[in-house]
């Protein structure tokens, strides 16, 4: 029971992340350049902007579950942990199902460097908050 309701605080995060699967899996049209879909590099930016907004809804959830607004190792952690699985398990969907998009090192990459601007974000956050409230 105590799972449903972290679940319940999540819901933006398992939305975003339904978004995140579908655009990463659709079949974009060929651009005239070859590579990247409005500009080269298009697409490691999206990665980029996705993992962004997956870490930062990720922690509200478990910020709002929580009540409070407190800095956990463990949180940080789990956090990127779950967004290695996610990326990860888009581009093992790209390189085995969805084989008309390529599978890229690069990508998960810039999935884990996103995540990682998420939790910068965090912590830069908590801290300012922290700061905050002593003064």
């Amino acid at each position: 029971m105590n799972n449903y309701k972290a679940l319940k605080y999540q819901r933006w995060s398992i939305v975003w992340t339904f978004v995140i699967l579908v655009l990463c899996n659709i079949q974009l049209p060929e651009s005239k350049g070859g590579s990247g879909f409005f500009f080269e590099g298009f697409d490691k930016l999206a990665h980029l902007g996705f993992f962004y907004v997956l870490t930062i809804l990720l922690f509200y959830g478990k910020i709002k579950y929580q009540h409070s607004y407190r800095f956990r190792s463990l949180t940080i952690f789990k956090i990127i942990i779950i967004s290695a699985v996610i990326g990860g398990g888009i581009e093992l969907l790209q390189w085995k199902v969805f084989t008309y998009r390529s599978a890229e090192w690069w990508d998960f990459g810039c999935d884990m460097i996103g995540a990682l601007m998420g939790v910068f974000s965090y912590i830069l956050l908590h801290k300012s908050n922290f700061n905050e409230q002593k003064v």
